[in-house]
Protein backbone atom coordinates (compact mmCIF):
# COMPACT_ATOMS: atom_id res chain seq x y z
CA UNK A 1 0.00 0.00 0.00
CA UNK A 2 3.19 2.52 1.19
CA UNK A 3 4.09 2.28 -3.08
CA UNK A 4 0.76 2.86 -3.97
CA UNK A 5 0.33 6.13 -1.68
CA UNK A 6 3.77 7.51 -2.78
CA UNK A 7 2.97 6.95 -6.44
CA UNK A 8 -0.27 8.72 -5.81
CA UNK A 9 1.61 11.27 -4.36
CA UNK A 10 4.08 11.73 -7.29
CA UNK A 11 1.79 11.71 -9.78
CA UNK A 12 -0.38 14.74 -7.88
CA UNK A 13 3.48 16.68 -7.43
CA UNK A 14 3.73 15.36 -11.16
CA UNK A 15 0.77 17.57 -12.09
CA UNK A 16 1.62 20.84 -10.81
CA UNK A 17 5.43 20.51 -12.02
CA UNK A 18 6.94 20.18 -8.38
CA UNK A 19 9.61 17.60 -7.89
CA UNK A 20 8.95 13.74 -6.83
CA UNK A 21 11.14 14.47 -3.63
CA UNK A 22 9.19 17.48 -2.61
CA UNK A 23 8.31 17.36 1.21
CA UNK A 24 5.13 18.62 2.90
CA UNK A 25 4.10 17.75 6.71
CA UNK A 26 0.63 17.52 5.90
CA UNK A 27 0.48 16.04 2.18
CA UNK A 28 2.95 13.58 3.85
CA UNK A 29 0.99 12.88 6.67
CA UNK A 30 -2.26 12.28 4.79
CA UNK A 31 0.44 10.37 2.27
CA UNK A 32 1.28 7.93 5.06
CA UNK A 33 -1.80 7.45 7.20
CA UNK A 34 -4.36 6.86 4.39
CA UNK A 35 -3.52 8.28 0.94
CA UNK A 36 -7.20 8.40 -0.23
CA UNK A 37 -7.62 11.88 -0.36
CA UNK A 38 -4.39 12.28 -2.18
CA UNK A 39 -5.86 10.08 -4.74
CA UNK A 40 -8.77 12.43 -4.45
CA UNK A 41 -7.13 15.31 -4.84
CA UNK A 42 -4.69 14.39 -7.38
CA UNK A 43 -7.80 13.53 -9.77
CA UNK A 44 -9.47 16.66 -9.06
CA UNK A 45 -6.20 18.65 -9.49
CA UNK A 46 -5.79 16.93 -12.34
CA UNK A 47 -9.33 17.33 -13.55
CA UNK A 48 -8.96 21.35 -13.07
CA UNK A 49 -5.57 21.82 -14.88
CA UNK A 50 -7.94 19.55 -17.81
CA UNK A 51 -10.89 21.09 -17.46
CA UNK A 52 -13.54 20.84 -21.00
CA UNK A 53 -13.69 25.04 -20.97
CA UNK A 54 -10.09 26.34 -20.22
CA UNK A 55 -7.51 25.66 -22.30
CA UNK A 56 -4.31 24.11 -20.96
CA UNK A 57 -2.35 27.60 -20.71
CA UNK A 58 -5.36 29.07 -19.32
CA UNK A 59 -5.89 26.40 -16.87
CA UNK A 60 -2.24 27.20 -15.60
CA UNK A 61 -2.29 30.57 -15.16
CA UNK A 62 -5.22 30.39 -13.73
CA UNK A 63 -3.79 28.32 -11.09
CA UNK A 64 -0.47 30.61 -11.02
CA UNK A 65 -3.04 33.16 -10.40
CA UNK A 66 -4.11 31.63 -6.98
CA UNK A 67 -0.97 30.40 -6.04
CA UNK A 68 0.23 34.19 -6.19
CA UNK A 69 -3.15 34.60 -4.00
CA UNK A 70 -1.73 32.11 -1.56
CA UNK A 71 1.69 33.29 -1.43
CA UNK A 72 2.56 29.74 -2.27
CA UNK A 73 6.08 30.72 -2.95
CA UNK A 74 7.03 26.48 -3.94
CA UNK A 75 3.83 26.33 -6.04
CA UNK A 76 4.64 29.89 -7.85
CA UNK A 77 7.88 28.71 -9.61
CA UNK A 78 6.64 25.53 -10.31
CA UNK A 79 3.03 26.61 -12.01
CA UNK A 80 5.60 29.41 -13.98
CA UNK A 81 7.84 27.08 -15.37
CA UNK A 82 4.05 25.24 -16.72
CA UNK A 83 3.09 28.20 -18.05
CA UNK A 84 5.76 28.80 -20.15
CA UNK A 85 5.66 25.40 -21.64
CA UNK A 86 2.24 25.68 -22.08
CA UNK A 87 3.26 28.91 -24.04
CA UNK A 88 2.56 31.65 -21.60
CA UNK A 89 4.53 34.81 -22.60
CA UNK A 90 6.26 36.90 -19.61
CA UNK A 91 3.82 39.36 -20.53
CA UNK A 92 1.18 36.91 -19.44
CA UNK A 93 2.52 35.86 -16.59
CA UNK A 94 3.39 39.29 -14.71
CA UNK A 95 0.13 40.32 -16.13
CA UNK A 96 -1.84 37.62 -14.10
CA UNK A 97 0.52 38.76 -10.90
CA UNK A 98 -0.83 42.56 -11.03
CA UNK A 99 -4.18 41.26 -11.74
CA UNK A 100 -3.90 39.20 -8.48
CA UNK A 101 -2.53 42.50 -6.81
CA UNK A 102 -5.24 44.80 -8.38
CA UNK A 103 -7.54 42.29 -6.99
CA UNK A 104 -6.51 42.29 -3.58
CA UNK A 105 -6.88 45.68 -3.38
CA UNK A 106 -10.40 45.60 -5.12
CA UNK A 107 -11.39 43.07 -2.53
CA UNK A 108 -10.66 44.73 0.48
CA UNK A 109 -12.31 47.88 -0.34
CA UNK A 110 -15.41 46.73 -1.59
CA UNK A 111 -16.08 44.00 0.69
CA UNK A 112 -15.88 46.73 3.12
CA UNK A 113 -17.87 48.84 1.44
CA UNK A 114 -20.82 45.83 1.06
CA UNK A 115 -20.40 45.25 4.97
CA UNK A 116 -20.62 49.14 5.52
CA UNK A 117 -23.91 49.38 3.34
CA UNK A 118 -23.61 53.29 4.01
CA UNK A 119 -24.38 55.80 1.20
CA UNK A 120 -21.24 58.02 2.18
CA UNK A 121 -19.11 54.85 1.77
CA UNK A 122 -21.05 53.65 -1.49
CA UNK A 123 -21.50 57.24 -3.42
CA UNK A 124 -17.88 58.13 -2.38
CA UNK A 125 -14.94 57.23 -5.28
CA UNK A 126 -12.94 54.01 -4.82
CA UNK A 127 -9.76 56.05 -5.86
CA UNK A 128 -7.89 52.85 -6.74
CA UNK A 129 -6.32 52.72 -10.34
CA UNK A 130 -7.11 50.31 -12.16
CA UNK A 131 -5.39 51.41 -15.65
CA UNK A 132 -4.70 47.54 -16.50
CA UNK A 133 -8.02 46.51 -16.73
CA UNK A 134 -8.69 48.50 -19.67
CA UNK A 135 -6.40 46.64 -22.09
CA UNK A 136 -5.11 43.74 -20.37
CA UNK A 137 -2.42 41.34 -22.72
CA UNK A 138 -4.12 38.16 -21.66
CA UNK A 139 -7.50 39.58 -23.22
CA UNK A 140 -10.29 41.43 -21.55
CA UNK A 141 -12.39 38.23 -21.45
CA UNK A 142 -9.51 36.23 -19.50
CA UNK A 143 -8.76 39.31 -17.28
CA UNK A 144 -12.33 39.33 -16.05
CA UNK A 145 -12.28 35.44 -15.48
CA UNK A 146 -9.26 35.38 -13.08
CA UNK A 147 -10.64 38.61 -11.74
CA UNK A 148 -13.62 36.46 -10.78
CA UNK A 149 -11.65 33.79 -9.35
CA UNK A 150 -9.14 35.80 -7.34
CA UNK A 151 -12.71 37.47 -5.68
CA UNK A 152 -14.39 34.30 -5.34
CA UNK A 153 -11.79 32.80 -3.28
CA UNK A 154 -11.57 36.02 -1.43
CA UNK A 155 -14.95 36.31 -0.35
CA UNK A 156 -15.89 39.68 -2.17
CA UNK A 157 -19.30 39.25 -3.43
CA UNK A 158 -19.40 42.78 -5.59
CA UNK A 159 -16.83 41.84 -7.13
CA UNK A 160 -17.62 38.55 -7.87
CA UNK A 161 -20.91 39.45 -8.86
CA UNK A 162 -19.55 42.43 -11.29
CA UNK A 163 -16.91 40.08 -12.39
CA UNK A 164 -18.90 37.52 -13.28
CA UNK A 165 -21.57 40.17 -15.51
CA UNK A 166 -18.48 41.52 -16.90
CA UNK A 167 -17.04 37.72 -18.14
CA UNK A 168 -20.08 36.90 -19.38
CA UNK A 169 -20.59 40.35 -21.05
CA UNK A 170 -17.43 39.30 -23.38
CA UNK A 171 -18.47 36.04 -24.23
CA UNK A 172 -17.70 33.49 -21.58
CA UNK A 173 -20.17 30.57 -20.69
CA UNK A 174 -21.51 29.71 -17.50
CA UNK A 175 -19.87 26.63 -17.72
CA UNK A 176 -16.04 28.20 -18.35
CA UNK A 177 -16.54 30.44 -15.49
CA UNK A 178 -17.77 27.37 -13.41
CA UNK A 179 -14.25 25.07 -14.65
CA UNK A 180 -12.38 28.42 -13.95
CA UNK A 181 -14.00 28.92 -10.50
CA UNK A 182 -13.81 25.15 -9.19
CA UNK A 183 -10.07 25.44 -10.59
CA UNK A 184 -9.85 28.05 -8.01
CA UNK A 185 -11.36 26.08 -5.46
CA UNK A 186 -9.42 22.84 -5.80
CA UNK A 187 -5.85 24.74 -5.96
CA UNK A 188 -6.88 26.63 -2.58
CA UNK A 189 -7.41 22.90 -0.99
CA UNK A 190 -4.48 22.12 -2.60
CA UNK A 191 -2.14 25.01 -1.59
CA UNK A 192 -3.35 24.85 2.00
CA UNK A 193 -1.53 21.04 2.15
CA UNK A 194 1.87 22.67 1.13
Amino acid sequence: MFGVANETKANLLKEVNLPENFESLFLDRLNTADHRYIKDLKINVSNALKAQNLSEKEAVLLALGVAINEKANVLISSLEALALQKEASEKEINEVAACVSLMNANNIFYRFRHFMNKESYETAPAGIRMSIMMNPVLGKEFFELLSLVISAINGCEMCVTSHEASVKAHGATEPRILDAVRLGAVFKSFITLL
